[in-house]
């Protein structure tokens, strides 16, 4: 694996530091320390793999599409194709008018919202192309040049007051699907058929043609005991809409198909949740005994009974903890009782360590570099990993070759 360094000083993100591939910069070994410092945890890295700048999603729940197109944008390194910023919301776009017709022909039994899966970027990429940021910035609003992040509420509010509006209807026109398309295009940008990039003419599809990406060389993972383990089903969540169908492996197995691919220089996208108590903004995601929270914290038991949650999330996460340790059936109930949920989507990308030696994942986020300590970098614990994890996509090629043969790939 090709040993990087964390970055600890993130260059802040600008409408134009992707305008072109040659200005874009990856993160790299060079502008990185050798250790993060957040207040009781220390951190070592031990391997990372180059990644594109943090992006910041902002007020948009699309961190899918950050996420996922940052994975890609990592595979285009690995395969050493150079740096691109590759368009979020004409992923977006296309996602959410699929969204709507497939809201519709359900007779509004389905979900419609923002949200959605690494399997969504995949099938526009396959179906609809892809394109870069300079094709499709994606923001045709706000009051000045400054506002260059996504504010997605009054989109989001509209999109879905005229899809729902539809259930009124006894019969629906045949151009309903532009009036919603006619929103979109309002407030991100049409969508281009042909587009200038780097001196040359493309379409979205000669685009992914050029960069070499093949949506099939990729599938999902996940761990769940409700479905035989070796055959695929579709996780039922909301956001998997499009029922995409992923590998069920044992938790031990899971987690051995992320620890290879990091070790054969892959990452991968992670879709998790982060509802729980040991995630927070300030980029650890750990799983602390919360019912041990005095014994662990050093505090007596009443004064521990008195802390709000606020104050007992702080005092469980400020230093390294003993944890939870992670079974399939801790797994199981947690998706079954709503516990874990269908929440957010970031990058894997490295190895960490903390000053005693206990191993982390360094994932990449998509809430911007100013929100939390390490710039837009989460370290998060294998306890976390093994509990959080909804599921993973992956190149197939990164998958051991022993769990390839059990799963037919």
């Amino acid at each position: 694996m090709k040993k990087t360094l964390l970055t600890i000083a993130v260059m802040a993100m600008s409408a134009s530091m992707f305008a072109q591939a040659d200005s874009t910069k990856v993160q790299s070994d060079k502008a990185q320390s050798t250790k993060d410092t957040i207040e009781g945890f220390v951190f070592t890295t031990v391997d990372s793999i180059a990644i594109t700048p943090v992006k910041d999603q902002n007020r948009s729940s699309t961190c899918w599409a950050f996420s996922t197109l940052g994975y890609l944008e990592s595979e285009l390194l690995r395969m050493g194709k150079g740096v691109y910023d590759l368009s979020e919301m004409f992923v977006v776009s296309k996602t959410m008018m699929d969204r709507a017709t497939y809201q519709v022909r359900m007779y509004h039994e389905a979900s419609f919202s923002p949200g959605g899966s690494a399997y969504d970027v995949i099938y526009c990429m396959k179906h609809y192309g892809l394109v870069p940021q300079s094709a499709m910035p994606g923001i045709q609003y706000g009051w000045s040049a400054a506002d260059s992040l996504p504010v997605h509420n009054e989109l989001d509010a509209v999109a879905s007051g005229y899809v729902n509006g539809l259930k009124k209807m006894k019969k629906l026109t045949p151009v309903w699907k532009k009036g919603l398309q006619a929103i979109y295009d309002t407030y991100l940008g049409a969508c281009p058929e042909e587009f200038e990039y780097n001196g040359k003419t493309y379409t979205p599809k000669t685009f992914v043609q050029m960069l070499g990406l093949n949506a099939d060389d990729y599938v999902s993972i996940t761990s769940y005991t409700h479905h035989p383990f070796y055959e695929t089903f579709a996780l039922e969540v909301p956001d998997n809409w499009r029922m995409d169908q992923m590998y069920n492996l044992p938790i031990d197995e899971m987690m051995q198909v992320i620890d290879e691919a990091l070790a054969k220089g892959y990452t991968l996208a992670w879709a998790a949740d982060v509802s729980e108590l040991g995630f927070t903004r300030k980029g650890i995601g750990v799983v602390p005994d919360a019912d041990k929270g005095a014994d662990l914290t050093g505090s007596d038991m009443a004064h521990w009974l008195g802390m709000s949650n606020d104050k007992k999330k702080e005092e469980l996460t400020k230093k390294p903890l003993p944890e939870k340790t992670i079974t399939q059936e801790m797994r199981q109930q947690a998706y079954d009782n709503w516990e874990n949920t269908d929440d957010h989507g970031m990058q894997i990308f490295g190895i960490a360590k903390d000053q005693n030696g206990k191993k982390y994942y360094m994932i990449k986020n998509s809430w911007g570099t100013t929100k939390s300590k390490y710039k837009g970098i989460w370290y998060v614990s294998e306890a976390f990993m093994r509990y959080k994890t909804n599921d993973v996509l992956v190149h197939k090629n990164a998958i051991p070759k022993n769990i390839r043969k059990k799963l037919g790939i």
